[in-house]
């Protein structure tokens, strides 16, 4: 969702093949911060916009959540992030890329989630069906670790081997 709209975001994450080469329609670059005391809080820095938004709790097997983003001067996003997050920064490449007649954001993660990719595709009502494209591994929409703030917080590179990254690989 973008704009000055209120929402509620209906998306599916999966976990992607490691070796996976995203033919994308176009990509952007994001850093995106979360303040210590802001619980469902981030600045995203995406390219040369940015955004502040703020979610809800999870919803349906998290399928589904409120969602209220808005655009911000990209100086104010850069300076929020440095001010206000500290280490709790996820860096990211999204490419967005068509597949089964829907598009998908794929998030190739570098700094401490270097390895990670995740892809996310929204949709319309909460009961609608994908057909996962071949890159796929799973499904991890219901599993905390894969969301981006538990990623800002305990990064892909301090997973233990075995610990997620064995459920998840």
């Amino acid at each position: 969702m973008s704009g000055e709209e209120r929402g509620v975001e209906i998306e599916r994450k999966y976990l992607v093949r490691p070796n996976f080469s995203v033919p994308s329609v176009s990509s952007v670059r994001i850093i995106q911060g979360y303040p210590a005391s802001g619980e469902g809080v981030s600045v995203r820095l995406a390219g040369a916009a940015g955004f502040l938004t703020l979610k809800g709790p999870p919803a349906q097997g998290g399928v589904c959540r409120e969602e209220f983003e808005y655009p911000i001067p990209p100086e104010d996003a850069e300076r929020m992030i440095r001010m206000f997050c500290g280490s709790r920064i996820v860096e990211k490449t999204r490419s967005r890329l068509e597949f089964g007649g829907r598009m998908w954001d794929v998030d190739r993660f570098s700094g401490a989630n270097r390895g990670l990719i995740i892809a996310e595709v929204e949709f319309d009502d909460p009961h609608e069906t994908v057909h996962a494209p071949p890159w796929i591994l799973r499904d991890v929409t219901g599993d905390n670790r894969c969301a981006n703030r538990r990623l800002a917080l305990y990064p892909y590179a301090l997973w233990a081997p075995g610990e997620p990254s064995g459920a998840l690989m």
